[in-house]
């Protein structure tokens, strides 16, 4: 099935918002996660069914079906292998590999997607921590945890995942050593939703919005043995 570049940004973007909630979704989600019209949407959506590749409820929004999920799937492990190459192989900041993964993912051939795979050892997770699908393009398992906002001061958690979409953001994690893998003591949750913890990577502590911790995913805490 050949599907333009736009098609398969729309596949991947409904797949990545369905990862985030169990109910269909809207066509302005849609417009805001790719930044473009409420009606350019309507328009690809359109498209989309006509190709059996989403399906849509009036008033309700779209899911993906089977053969939208297993393309999504196939553009979002070209994606999350590119990023670990780039990171991994050609030193790249990991602000830095997503917009180049969103240029290279849908031009590489599956015997270079193999090649890379092969060349990392075959990953779990990207320089973000968000999970890879394999290579039978099984839907891949969101680690356990949650977003930090939902924890409660004092606790220590360790950092999972971190949302790849904002180059600025992820600049301001690194350096305040929020990374996949580092414990976080979490120091205040204030009362309009800012977060402030301290990375066992950094000395200073690190002030979050809601918005930036919503994008934290982190697992919980171990429970202590009896």
């Amino acid at each position: 099935m050949m599907l333009s570049d736009v098609m398969e940004d729309y596949l991947k973007a409904i797949y990545q918002l369905q990862r985030e909630t169990d109910d269909r979704i809207k066509t302005s989600e849609i417009a805001e996660e790719l930044d473009v019209t409420s009606p350019t949407v309507t328009s690809m959506l359109d498209k989309l069914e006509n190709r059996e590749l989403v399906d849509r409820e009036k008033y309700r929004g779209v899911t993906l079906t089977d053969e939208g999920e297993t393309v999504a799937l196939e553009i979002v492990r070209h994606h999350r292998l590119l990023e670990a190459y780039l990171t991994e192989h050609l030193d790249y900041d990991w602000s830095e590999v997503h917009a180049e993964a969103d240029r290279l993912e849908h031009h590489i051939s599956e015997d270079f997607e193999a090649r890379v795979a092969d060349a990392l050892g075959e990953p779990e997770v990207d320089p973000h921590g968000s999970p890879i699908p394999s290579a039978d393009l099984e839907p891949p398992t969101r680690p356990d945890g949650k977003s930090i906002a939902e924890f409660e001061a004092g606790t220590v958690v360790t950092v999972a995942e971190v949302a790849d979409r904002d180059p600025d953001v992820l600049s301001y994690l690194a350096e305040h050593g929020v990374e996949p893998g580092v414990e976080l003591e979490i120091i205040e949750i204030a009362p309009f939703g800012m977060v402030t913890a301290r990375s066992s990577e950094a000395d200073d502590p690190v002030s979050l919005p809601e918005s930036v911790a919503s994008h934290v995913w982190v697992a919980a805490p171990a429970e202590p043995e009896p």
